[in-house]
């Protein structure tokens, strides 16, 4: 046992699943010619019974999703280069064969969990020494696809966590039709995953020092026409094609409007790598050298096979940037970045190997090449394996970081340990015993006997730490940041 009692304190908020929340996204019932055959089941219906129907459907629905007819009205224009025809529909037509290729996602229907804390941008209209702050949470839903979503709330001088209700709309960000990307930084990534070669050469070498989406797809089709037809071109070129084309769609930016409240805004899988998911994401508020800040989320990319970790960057919650992470260590789950740089260089907790904590630090935050072992499983709540639990957190005794441990049943245990300020490398303290185990209450859930944050943050000398239940509620436990430090060992 820890010589020193550590007193943690359960709150009573939970944040449940709510199957309410839901979101409008495409429905694809089938193959293009099935499409084209409800579409022309919609166009035989005469004019006068358009109208009524239409409104059927927004009086049903508008309440539940903002902007109704305006959705179904994009939704058409994805969709109508499948008509069979070219004669002039009504808008209400149009309406109508949009509202046919919808469907309502929950979000949140299976769970809402591993949760991760930060200070808001905006601290105006607290009352003295409370803290306004956004949790992010994984959701998952309907085809156990998990997505990012969001909720603000304000943690009270006498250490009271309030959470605001969420609203009960939901909605997409819009994606930035042509994003610039860096021809040196693209090259470089290029170069890691193996696609340098004398095709991609010639693309590249096309382009200014930077291009948009539109000027690599027009290099791109100029190349792959050069070298003869698609069917005709060597493995190596139609390799090299696609992989160009998929990095820059996982380089993409997206942008919600100010009027969006945070609760509504959703980010749902938008690229191949992302297909079955974006899990985990670790939020940090960073210190860029010049005092300003930026927010960064490592997170997990998951297309159905393989997880991919990717990074996400924000200055105001509105607009997000996706950026792809690169380099022999940026590989497996649980990345987690410090919040300033240490010594002129970034720092990253990572696991390559699934069992242990690494170290890495790197001259560019989206290249990571090195890593040193860090921790290992020690002690009988974790000898399956451990892992960071979010960003290390500046105290003036250390980088404190809270760590997960697997044991006996697989259960999952929340610890801590303790890094040397000036040099990470040298661990200066640890918890011999959990701070959080799962108790009789969170034992039950989508995976049973599981507690664990993407990340914690200290406010007026209490660690506040939001947590998952049995992967499937959110809730928190606050602890006074001294006894944990005076239990490290």
């Amino acid at each position: 046992m820890n010589a020193n009692p550590v007193h943690v304190k359960r709150t009573t908020t939970i944040l449940r699943p709510d199957q309410t929340r839901v979101l409008l996204r495409p429905f694809n019932p089938g193959n293009p010619q099935r499409v084209g055959r409800i579409i022309a089941r919609i166009m035989a219906l005469p004019e006068k019974r358009v109208g009524p129907l239409l409104d059927d459907v927004s009086a049903e629905f508008s309440q539940r999703h903002q902007q109704i007819r305006k959705l179904f009205l994009e939704r058409f224009q994805e969709v109508r280069d499948l008509l069979l025809t070219d004669e002039e529909l009504s808008e209400q037509r149009q309406m109508l064969i949009g509202s046919y290729f919808l469907a309502e996602y929950s979000l949140e229907s299976a769970a809402l969990f591993n949760p991760s804390i930060v200070p808001h941008p905006d601290q105006s209209n607290l009352a003295p020494g409370a803290l306004r702050f956004i949790l992010s949470l994984r959701a998952t839903g309907e085809g156990h696809i998990s997505s990012l979503t969001f909720r603000t709330g304000i943690i009270h001088a006498d250490h009271r966590i309030e959470v605001l209700t969420p609203s009960g709309f939901l909605t997409e960000p819009r994606q930035i039709p042509n994003p610039v990307y860096e021809r040196a930084l693209f090259e470089r990534k290029l170069f890691e995953l193996g696609l340098t070669n004398e095709f991609t050469r010639r693309v590249m070498n096309k382009l200014g020092e930077s291009f948009a989406l539109e000027d690599l797809r027009a290099n791109l089709a100029t190349e792959v026409k050069q070298s003869g037809r698609p069917d005709g071109m060597r493995q190596e070129r139609r390799n090299a094609a696609r992989g160009i084309w998929m990095l820059a769609r996982s380089n993409y930016e997206v942008q919600f409007q100010p009027e969006q409240r945070l609760s509504e805004r959703i980010i749902f899988p938008a690229t191949p790598s992302q297909r079955n998911g974006i899990e985990d994401a670790r939020f940090v508020c960073f210190q860029n050298d010049d005092g300003t800040q930026v927010y960064y989320a490592t997170f997990t990319a998951f297309d159905g096979k393989v997880v991919l970790p990717e990074l996400v960057e924000t200055s105001d919650f509105l607009r997000f940037r996706f950026i792809t992470l690169n380099g022999p260590a940026a590989r497996n789950k649980g990345m987690a970045l410090f919040p300033r740089k240490i010594n002129g260089l970034y720092a990253m907790l990572s696991r390559q190997d699934n069992e242990n904590i690494y170290l890495m630090f790197s001259d560019n935050v989206h290249f990571w090449n090195e890593h040193k072992l860090l921790l290992k499983p020690t002690f009988p709540w974790e000898l399956i394996q451990i892992g960071n639990c979010g960003s290390p957190i500046e105290t003036d005794a250390g980088w404190l970081v809270l760590s997960h441990g697997v044991g006996p049943l697989r259960k999952y245990c929340i610890g801590a340990f303790l890094l040397d300020l000036d040099d990470p490398v040298k661990v200066i303290g640890r918890l011999r015993d959990p701070l959080l185990t799962p108790d009789q209450n969170e034992r039950e859930g989508y995976v049973p006997n599981v507690v664990y944050t993407c990340g914690a943050l200290v406010h007026k000398g209490e660690l506040i730490i939001p947590y998952g239940l049995a992967d499937h509620a959110t809730t928190f436990a606050t602890v006074p940041l001294d006894e944990v430090l005076a239990a490290m060992h």
